[in-house]
């Protein structure tokens, strides 16, 4: 199939083909990568859950903490919260050692406990929040990485935020910066390491219905 950029990672494929059953899909993305329009109709065409934001949302339901939590510290690095407990009213479920867990971390253990928890219950596509960190032991899970040049992800990000080229460069960078960091925090991967998931692919040169079919293609294949 000539026309897109693709790279899949047979070595750490190796041994799920056979034995896999669910389909369960973590996406991580570049911003302005598509890699949101990508999961949402990857989802659609697979007919299963989709958790991006609600994401948020379940982990709030789990852990009793509220949702603005959640979405005001959403993808932050360790460092962008000095919060102590002392003076956080909020509690998280079960996590061990909760008590003496600053709030960011909290807030992490949480949605990691609820990936986990989704990931048990059904098959899912999850986009961003390290989801292929907290479902590193599930033999089921394909790790996907969105990715594309500069240039082009300036052009859709000016369309779709109505900025201009500079603004947004600027928040690209921010943006893509925050995400690292934050995975970089609690993974032991790094983030956008094309060496650390199953199968990255370039969005400017596939269509969404492309890169949909190509994932599609590559799940069926641990039938």
């Amino acid at each position: 199939m000539a026309g897109y950029q693709t790279a899949f990672n047979w070595g750490k494929w190796k041994g799920a083909v056979s034995v896999a059953k669910r389909t369960i899909i973590t996406i991580g993305r570049e911003f302005g990568s598509g890699g949101r329009e990508i999961g949402q109709a990857l989802a659609s065409a697979l007919g299963i859950a989709y958790y991006d934001r609600e994401l948020l949302v379940a982990a709030a339901k789990d852990s009793g903490m509220s949702v603005e939590l959640f979405e005001n510290n959403d993808e932050k690095p360790v460092n962008s919260l000095l919060y102590s407990l002392s003076v956080n009213p909020y509690a998280v479920g079960n996590i061990a050692g909760a008590n003496m867990l600053p709030l960011n971390q909290k807030l992490f253990l949480a949605q990691f406990e609820t990936i986990q928890r989704i990931a048990r219950e059904h098959d899912c596509v999850i986009v961003g929040r390290c989801a292929d960190y907290a479902l590193r032991s599930e033999p089921d899970c394909l790790n996907v990485f969105i990715h594309a040049p500069l240039q082009y992800r300036i052009a859709r990000v000016k369309q779709r935020h109505n900025l201009d080229s500079a603004a947004a460069k600027d928040l690209i960078v921010k943006t893509d910066k925050k995400r690292a960091a934050y995975y970089n925090s609690y993974s032991d991967k790094r983030w956008g390491d094309l060496g650390g998931y199953h199968l990255t692919l370039d969005s400017s040169v596939i269509s969404t219905d492309g890169a949909v079919e190509l994932i599609k293609s590559f799940t069926s294949m641990r039938k």
